[in-house]
């Protein structure tokens, strides 16, 4: 077991385990530590606590310092000259004619780089821009490109629900989101109201999969042929998932037609429905799996970094 605090240094950014060292810090407070990209500053988000030694990747760092007010107020400039650079980043883009979007920029802690954050549909040559920038900001140039589930969490935004979107909140990381978690909650296949504000499948698919799978496990499918308690023979109509409740066709004598609902633990599976046959996709389906072969390809996808 191993002393950790766990540092984030982007908003829902991944959290970073150091050492505290014989520092008393506290959740809310602000450190500098050293990280790959050099000295950072980083807010605090859990207190001292034990991990496992596996938890941790090794070399562990020590905290180099709580930030001080002369810290807060270098930040904070850096954060302003950002904005200027954004303006002159963009101006450049548009001399050079590159088809490229650019998201964000920030410097590191101690000045020393620029990050310049960007999308485009394909590999972009930036390097007369990264030349013409570093004769600009006399430092060094760092242009970062990243997929459109990286600019929505970056940018922010109010989703569908009406809520700040999950990514920019709270997710530290994205999760494989598939067309199968929708239809295992029974929700529209229209793929405009299945895909978040990024153009992608929502990330809160994934909130409530579990429970679902779990549940529909226990319950048969539309067109099953079914015995119910009453021993007539029925094909199932639908379901409700939550309240664990099945409408079935049932026929009467005289071959008389009836819809009744049932417990779906009261059914005696009969016979399953056959596999629907491929060329019956709809094109609402279709678009679907349009949709998740964006996810599977952007999931797939490496961040490009360049100097």
């Amino acid at each position: 077991m191993v002393n950790v605090i766990g540092v984030r240094f982007r908003q829902a950014g991944k959290i970073y385990y150091f050492s505290p060292g014989t520092l008393e810090i506290r959740p809310g407070q602000h450190v500098i530590v050293e990280t790959a990209r050099g000295v950072e500053y980083g807010a605090v988000v859990s207190g001292p606590r034990e991990v496992e030694d596996k938890a941790v990747v090794q070399p562990l760092k020590e905290v180099i310092r709580i930030s001080t007010e002369e810290d807060d107020a270098a930040v904070q400039a850096n954060r302003e000259k950002a904005k200027s650079a954004m303006g002159i980043c963009r101006e450049k883009i548009r001399k050079h004619e590159l088809e490229m979007k650019l998201i964000d920029c920030e410097y590191t802690f101690d000045g020393s780089k620029i990050l310049f954050y960007f999308t485009a549909d394909g590999r972009i040559d930036f390097r007369e821009l990264v030349k013409d920038l570093a004769s600009v900001f006399h430092m060094r140039i760092e242009l970062r490109q990243v997929g459109v589930r990286d600019e929505t969490k970056m940018l922010g935004g109010l989703g569908s629900c009406g809520r700040e979107l999950c990514c920019h909140s709270y997710l530290c990381d994205f999760v494989p989101v598939s067309i199968k978690m929708a239809k295992e909650q029974n929700l529209s296949l229209n793929p405009i109201k299945i895909s978040g504000v990024c153009g992608r499948l929502m990330c809160c698919l994934k909130n409530e999969e579990e429970v679902y799978e779990e549940l529909n496990r226990k319950l048969p499918s539309p067109g099953d042929l079914v015995i119910t308690p009453d021993e007539l023979t029925g094909e199932i109509q639908s379901v409700s998932i939550l309240r664990q409740l099945a409408k079935v066709v049932v026929t009467l004598p005289g071959d008389d037609k009836d819809v009744r609902e049932y417990p779906a633990s009261e059914l005696r599976l009969k016979t399953r429905k056959r596999d629907r046959r491929k060329d019956g996709r709809n094109k609402e389906e279709e678009a679907l799996e349009q949709l998740e072969r964006l996810e599977k390809k952007e999931s797939r996808s490496k961040k490009e970094r360049y100097d």
